[in-house]
C-alpha cells in the first residue's frame, strides 16, 4: 500500500454499491433522533400503544422527569436517538402513524361538530337539515338548546347552553360516521 493510499483511504470503498456517505449517515441518525422526541412527546397512555423494549421505556420515563431541565433533557433526548440505532424501529413508526391518522380523524370529526353548532345557530333551515341527517338525534332538547344559546349570544351571557349544544350533537355526528 503506497503512503497516499494510507493517507487518504483505499479508493475502493466508494465503488462499493453498499457505500453510505457520512451526510446519509446523520440524515438517519437525525431522523431516529426525530423518532425519539416524538417519543417523548407522547403521553404515557399514548406511549403504552407503542412497541418498546424496556430499555427504551426507562429511557423515555426519565425523559419525563427531566422536562423541566432543557439541557439535560437535549442530552438525553439524543441519547434515546442512540438507542434507537440499535431497534427496528419499523414497528414503532407504524404505531406513530396510526397515532397521527386517528388524531386527524379525531381532528376532523370535532371540526365537523363544531361547523354543525354554528350553522345551527345561524341558520334556521339547518334544524330540518340537520334533523334529516341524524334521524336518531332528540329533537325537543336539540330545539330547545339553540333557543337558549341564540339568547345567550344576545344577552352576552356565558355559552353554556352553547356547549350542551356541541355535546348533545357531537355523539350523534360520530356515531352517525361509523354507523
Amino acid at each position: 500500500m503506497t503512503e497516499t493510499e494510507f493517507k487518504y483511504g483505499d479508493s475502493k470503498w466508494l465503488e462499493q454499491p453498499d457505500h453510505i456517505s457520512k451526510s446519509q449517515i446523520k440524515r438517519e441518525m437525525h431522523a431516529l433522533q426525530a423518532l425519539g422526541e416524538e417519543l417523548v412527546a407522547l403521553s404515557p397512555a399514548a406511549r403504552a400503544k407503542v412497541p418498546l423494549d424496556e430499555e427504551l421505556l426507562d429511557a423515555l420515563e426519565l425523559a419525563d422527569k427531566l422536562a423541566k431541565k432543557r439541557e439535560a433533557l437535549r442530552r438525553h433526548i439524543q441519547f434515546i436517538g442512540r438507542l434507537m440505532r440499535t431497534r427496528d424501529v419499523e414497528q414503532i413508526e407504524q404505531a406513530l402513524a396510526v397515532m397521527r391518522n386517528t388524531k386527524q380523524a379525531a381532528d376532523k370529526q370535532f371540526h365537523k361538530v363544531e361547523k354543525w353548532r354554528d350553522k345551527l345557530l345561524t341558520n334556521d333551515e339547518a334544524l330540518t337539515e340537520f334533523v334529516a341527517a341524524y334521524p336518531d338525534i332528540e329533537v325537543q332538547q336539540l330545539r330547545l338548546l339553540i333557543r337558549q344559546a341564540k339568547k345567550e349570544r344576545e344577552k352576552e351571557q356565558p355559552p353554556k347552553a352553547f356547549r350542551e349544544l356541541f355535546q348533545l350533537i357531537r355523539p350523534v355526528i360520530m356515531d352517525g360516521e361509523h354507523g
